[in-house]
């Protein structure tokens, strides 16, 4: 079983963690500084990716819950394109944030041979469990985040975020927005967008979850955009 420390809420981190695992470094994570106006323009496009870091509470539980139970009274079909896994071990969010932004994204990004290339290959086919157990065997992505924190060209890790805090990521794909959390039993589909639009439509939803933690300013937005 692998052994995970927390992500650190940084895009610099989360790049040379990203670079590890194989991807290109024509992409790369950057902040999203508002969720309004002009910081949404300032965001390089095309956006691949949004993945919102925000304080576990009573609040995302209750929400969370009430959207289960609707999905119990009306079921819905994962869909079948959509890459989502659920979580498992503790303190591994913000890499299952990032597997979901390389996975639905993998006809854009240059994915090289090695851990997280083989890991998506292997989970082919699966269910969310399913690839959620993969990752929690998946010794060498875990790792290679541990190299990125003792690295010596590494800033210093006070940043590191409490497991206290949870990361999901939105996505784009066949015209709809999706919410990816491996804490959910499927992706919740939010509503057309494009690639465009996946921004300000992901920033929409974020204000939501904003909404929802009135005394909370634990929030943080980071991008998958091309490196410039």
């Amino acid at each position: 079983m692998a052994v995970s420390l927390p992500m650190e809420a940084n895009p610099e981190t989360m790049n040379k963690y990203l670079q590890r695992l194989g991807v290109s470094n024509k992409w790369r994570m950057v902040d999203v500084m508002g969720l309004e106006g002009d910081p949404l323009k300032w965001v390089p496009r095309p956006v691949l990716a949004v993945i919102l870091l925000f304080p576990l509470s009573e609040h995302y539980e209750r929400h969370r819950s009430q959207q289960e139970n609707e999905l119990q009274i009306k079921p819905q079909q994962p869909p079948k394109d959509v890459f989502h896994l659920k979580q498992v071990l503790s303190n591994v969010c913000g890499t299952i944030a990032l597997v979901h932004s390389i996975a639905n994204n993998i006809n854009t990004i240059d994915l090289e041979d090695g851990i997280l290339k083989d890991y998506l290959k292997s989970a082919s086919g699966l269910d969310a469990a399913a690839k959620g157990a993969l990752l929690e065997n998946s010794t060498h992505i875990f790792r290679a985040y541990e190299e990125v924190l003792n690295s010596a060209n590494n800033p210093a890790n006070e940043d590191s975020e409490p497991v206290n805090n949870h990361f999901i990521t939105f996505i784009h794909k066949n015209g709809n927005l999706y919410e990816l959390d491996g804490r959910k039993s499927i992706p919740i589909n939010h509503g057309p967008t494009t690639p465009e639009t996946l921004l300000d439509d992901s920033a929409k939803i974020c204000l939501e979850f904003i909404a929802r933690e009135p005394d909370n300013i634990g929030f943080n937005v980071v991008a998958l955009v091309p490196a410039q």
